[in-house]
C-alpha cells in the first residue's frame, strides 16, 4: 500500500476513535460540559493533561527549533517542563480547593469583583486565540504534507473534527479523547526516534543516542558531528549559544510562569475528585511529558543531520537513487513549506548560511530552468539557496530516514491528535469563559442550566471558526506563535492567581490594574515588533534591554506585579470574609485544629 493511503487510514481511524468517544461520554450538564464532572481518575487526567499541554509546537515545532537554534532551542525544553512543575506545585491544588469550573471563576470570587471577572476573560480570550492559531497552522501543516491537499483545508478538516467532539462532548468528551490523543501521539512520536536513533548511533534509546558515537567512521559523536557540518557550511557551532544570556533567561522564564498561567492546563485540575488527586494527576502528567520531551533535543539533533546530508548537494531534477533531490523534498517545496532559488542556475541545492531571499515567500506559476518554483522575491547575494519552515523537521524525519510507509503514516495521525488535543482544550476554556463568567456571573445570573449549556456550545462554534481563520493566517510558525500565548498568559493571568492564593492584602483594585497594565506592556510590545503595521526593525539592538518578543512576558509580568502591589497598597483591604478564603484555600482542611492541640 502506498504511504499515502496508509495516512488515509491512520488519520481516519483515529477521527472515527475521537468522534466515537465524544458520542459515548456525551455532555448532559455544565459540570459535565466544564469540568467532566469532577470524576476523572487521576491517571487518566494525566494523560488528557499531557495531551493538552503538548500541542502542535511540542510534537512538530519544538524538535524543529532545537534541530536549527541548537542550544538556543534549549529555552523552550526549560521553559515549559519547568513551568509545568511550577504550575502543578504551586497553583493547582489550591485552584482544585478553590472549587470553581474557570480561571476567570477563581479571580472574579477571590477579587470579589464581576470588573476583574471581565478582564480576566479578556485575558483568557488573548491567550487561547493567540494559542489556538498555532495549533490549527500545525493541523494544516499536516494535512497539506500528507494528504497531499492545501493549509487551507487541513485547517478546515481539523475544525470539523474538533467542532464534532469539544461541542458534543464538552470537557467529558475532550477528557477522555485526549487520553486516546495521547496514546496516539506519543507512539507516534517514539518509534520513528526509537528507529533513526538506531540508523544513526545504533542505540535504540534516543535520549543516549544523543550522546552516541554516529555509524560513519569518523569516531565523532552526534553533537560533534553537528557542530563539525554546521561549522563547515558556515553557521555557528550546534553547541554554541548565539541568543544573549539575558533574552535566554527572560524567554525561559516567561514560558515557565506562562505555563502556570496557562487556563486550558489549569482547568484539568478541576476535573479530578479531590485536591489530592490533583497533586497525583500532576505527577502523572509529569511522567508521560516526560517520555517526549526526553526524546526531542534527539530527534531535532538527528533531522538536522539527516536533512543535511540528504539535501545539500544534490541533483535537483536527478532521480534519488543517482543523488538526486529526495521526494519530500519536492513535497514540501510544492505547499511553500521548502523555498529553494537556484542562485547559479546549475541545479545543485546548496544550503548554507544565510538568508536565501528578501520578503516573504511567494511564488510565481511557471518553473525554473532547474525545475524548482519561481519566487517572486529578490534572492540574496550570499551562495545559501534554501529556505526551509522549521515545522517541517519532526513531519519530514521518516521520510528523510527513509523509514517504513506505516512509519510515516503513524506521524501524520499523531501530528494531528496532538493539534487537536490542544485546539478542544483552548476551545472549551474560551466557550467556558464566555457561557460561564460573562454570561451566567455576569450578566444574566438567573440563567437555567440547560441555557447556559447552549451558550457554551454556540460560543464554542464561534471560537472554532475564529481558530480556523488564524489557523489560515497566523503570525508566525508554529512553536513562535504559542511562545508568544505563554508571554501573555505570564503578564496578566499568573500574577493575579498567585497573589490570589499567597497575598491576602492583595485586592480588587490591585489585580485589575496589574493585569490590565502587564497584558497592555506585553501585547504592545509585541505587536510593534511582530506586526508590519510599526516598521519597527526585530532585531537584539532594538530590543528593550536586548529581550525578544517572545521573552518579554517575563518584564510584562514584573509590571504586573508592581502596578498591583502598588495600587492595592493605596487602595482599601479586600474585605475579611475574602481573607478568611485565602487562609482556607491554602491552608489543608484540619491543620488549624492540629495546631491547636
Amino acid at each position: 500500500m502506498s504511504t499515502q493511503f496508509l495516512t488515509y487510514i491512520a488519520v481516519g481511524l483515529s477521527f472515527v476513535l475521537y468522534i466515537g468517544i465524544a458520542i459515548w461520554s456525551r455532555a448532559g450538564s455544565t459540570k459535565d460540559f466544564y469540568v467532566a464532572g469532577g470524576g476523572v481518575h487521576p491517571i487518566a487526567n494525566g494523560m488528557a493533561t499531557a495531551a493538552d499541554w503538548m500541542s502542535a509546537a511540542s510534537f512538530i515545532s519544538m524538535a524543529g527549533i532545537i534541530a536549527f537554534a541548537g542550544y538556543d532551542g534549549s529555552v523552550y525544553l526549560m521553559g515549559w517542563t519547568g513551568g509545568y512543575v511550577l504550575l502543578a506545585l504551586l497553583l493547582a491544588p489550591y485552584l482544585r480547593k478553590f472549587g470553581q469550573f474557570t480561571v476567570p471563576d477563581f479571580i472574579g470570587e477571590r477579587y470579589y469583583s464581576k470588573a476583574a471577572r471581565v478582564v480576566a476573560v479578556v485575558c483568557l480570550i488573548a491567550i487561547s486565540f493567540t494559542y489556538i492559531a498555532g495549533q490549527m497552522r500545525g493541523v494544516g501543516v499536516v494535512f497539506s504534507h500528507f494528504l497531499n491537499v492545501p493549509i487551507t483545508i487541513g485547517v478546515l478538516v481539523g475544525m470539523a473534527v474538533v467542532f464534532f467532539y469539544a461541542v458534543l462532548g464538552g470537557m467529558k468528551g475532550i477528557t477522555y479523547t485526549q487520553v486516546a490523543q495521547y496514546c496516539v501521539l506519543i507512539f507516534a512520536y517514539m518509534t520513528p526516534a526509537i528507529f533513526i536513533s538506531m540508523l544513526v548511533t545504533g542505540t535504540p534509546v534516543p535520549q543516549i543516542g544523543l550522546g552516541a558515537e554516529v555509524l560513519d567512521g569518523s569516531g565523532l559523536t552526534v553533537l560533534q558531528k553537528l557542530d563539525a557540518t554546521l561549522t563547515d557550511l558556515g553557521f555557528a557551532p550546534y553547541t554554541q549559544p548565539k541568543k544573549s544570556m539575558v533574552d535566554i533567561f527572560a524567554i525561559t522564564c516567561a514560558l515557565m510562569v506562562g505555563t502556570a498561567g496557562l487556563p486550558h492546563v489549569i482547568v484539568r485540575f478541576f476535573t479530578v475528585p479531590k485536591v489530592s488527586d490533583a497533586r497525583l494527576s500532576a505527577g502523572y502528567a509529569l511522567v508521560f511529558i516526560a517520555l517526549l520531551y526526553t526524546t526531542a533535543p534527539a530527534v531535532g539533533a538527528f533531522a538536522r543531520i539527516n536533512f543535511i546530508e540528504t539535501v545539500n548537494g544534490s541533483t535537483y531534477a536527478a532521480a534519488e537513487d543517482v543523488g538526486g533531490t529526495p521526494a519530500f523534498f519536492k513535497t514540501f517545496e510544492n505547499i511553500g513549506l521548502i523555498r529553494w532559488i537556484d542562485k547559479n542556475q546549475d541545479g545543485i541545492v546548496q544550503y548554507s548560511a544565510g538568508k536565501s531571499f528578501e520578503g516573504t515567500a511567494e511564488f510565481a506559476d511557471e518553473r525554473g530552468p532547474s525545475g524548482e518554483r519561481v519566487l517572486l522575491n529578490t534572492a540574496t547575494s550570499n551562495a545559501n539557496e534554501l529556505d526551509i519552515d522549521r515545522d517541517i523537521m519532526v513531519l519530514a524525519n521518516p521520510e528523510i530516514a527513509n523509514l517504513p510507509p506505516w512509519v510515516i503514516a503513524l506521524v501524520a495521525a499523531g501530528g494531528i491528535a496532538a493539534a487537536l488535543s490542544t485546539a478542544a482544550g483552548l476551545l472549551l476554556v474560551i466557550s467556558a469563559s464566555i457561557s460561564h463568567d460573562l454570561l451566567k456571573k455576569t450578566f444574566k445570573p438567573d440563567v437555567s442550566d440547560k441555557t447556559e449549556l447552549l451558550a457554551a456550545r454556540g460560543s464554542a462554534v464561534i471560537a472554532i471558526a475564529v481558530a480556523g481563520y488564524l489557523g489560515i493566517n497566523p503570525p508566525g510558525f508554529v512553536a513562535q506563535v504559542v511562545a508568544l500565548a505563554f508571554g501573555l498568559a505570564a503578564a496578566s493571568l499568573f500574577p493575579a492567581i498567585l497573589m490570589g492564593i499567597f497575598v491576602k492584602r492583595m485586592n480588587r483594585e490591585g489585580a485589575i490594574a496589574g493585569m490590565v497594565a502587564g497584558l497592555l506592556f506585553t501585547v504592545g510590545y509585541i505587536a510593534y515588533f511582530k506586526s508590519d503595521w510599526f516598521g519597527a526593525v526585530n532585531t537584539a539592538e532594538h530590543w528593550f534591554l536586548g529581550i525578544s518578543p517572545e521573552g518579554i512576558g517575563s518584564i510584562g509580568m514584573l509590571i504586573n506585579f508592581g502596578v498591583a502591589i502598588l495600587v492595592a497598597s493605596q487602595t482599601a483591604k479586600p474585605p475579611e470574609t475574602i481573607q478568611a478564603l485565602v487562609d482556607d484555600i491554602r491552608i489543608p482542611t484540619g491543620a488549624g485544629v492540629a495546631h491547636k492541640h
